[in-house]
């Protein structure tokens, strides 16, 4: 029987992580997350992940502390013995107009969205090169492409991404490892779900298709790029917006 592949997916206890790592497990993956919060229900994941075919590995960490990256990537190899796909979602915001913006806050968003990504990938890449093949997908978002008002630290951390996976591209396509981001627009989620229905009018308004993307339309495309059906696809920015940005 050929060996299960493995993906690492960051912050997936829920939203779009979840449904990512959701979709890998369905597709014959085994899933090693990682989640910060205490109120997580490991035991429910893992009967979930279980309920699609798939073992997981459940690790609480922080991605912008190396030692805890490392501690988890070191976990990930002793019980599947490789990582063949990661994928950086693990993300927050801290919304505020420059002006208002407290300094922490711009540090705490640019450590977990930016540096997390940096050491995560920094953590996992030399087992995907001793195996000469991987694929890297960084969540990234089309503020990092165009910029958002109340977003400047958010903004800067996911067009901080799309330079990091253009470059470790350029680095790594010569041991067939690939990496890619996806730029998403208005997700339904439970980050959006606290919008009023005036604004979530207004957003739609703005969307070509008119409305917000679901967390599996991500995990669709997040799929896709992790799979050999997009085996010459590398370096490349994929907006998943409805339109909103072209």
């Amino acid at each position: 029987m050929e060996e299960k592949q493995v993906v690492f997916v960051t912050g997936a206890a829920r939203g779009i992580g979840k449904a990512i790592a959701l979709k890998y497990a369905e597709n014959g993956y085994n899933v090693v997350i990682n989640y910060v919060s205490d109120k997580t229900d490991v035991k429910a994941l893992e009967k979930e992940f279980k309920e699609k075919g798939a073992e997981s590995l459940i690790v609480k960490a922080d991605v912008s502390k190396s030692e805890e990256v490392e501690e988890v990537v070191k976990k990930a190899i002793e019980k599947f013995g490789k990582i063949d796909v990661l994928v950086n979602n693990a993300g927050i915001t801290r919304d505020m107009l420059l002006m208002r913006m407290k300094e922490e806050d711009f540090d705490k968003v640019i450590e977990i969205n930016l540096k997390g990504t940096f050491l995560v990938t920094k953590a996992v890449v030399p087992y995907m090169m001793k195996k000469r093949n991987g694929r890297i997908i960084s969540l990234s978002s089309v503020v990092g492409v165009t910029g958002n008002a109340g977003q400047c630290n958010y903004s800067a951390s996911k067009a901080g991404i799309i330079g990091f996976t253009k470059s470790i591209a350029k680095e790594l396509a010569s041991r067939n490892i690939r990496a890619n981001a996806v730029a998403p627009g208005f997700i339904d989620t439970d980050m959006t779900s606290v919008l009023s229905d005036e604004v979530k009018t207004n957003i739609n308004a703005q969307i070509p298709m008119k409305r917000m993307g679901t967390a599996q339309e991500i995990a669709n495309v997040v799929y896709f790029l992790g799979s050999e059906e997009s085996s010459y696809i590398t370096g490349q920015v994929i907006n998943i917006d409805g339109g909103m940005v072209m």
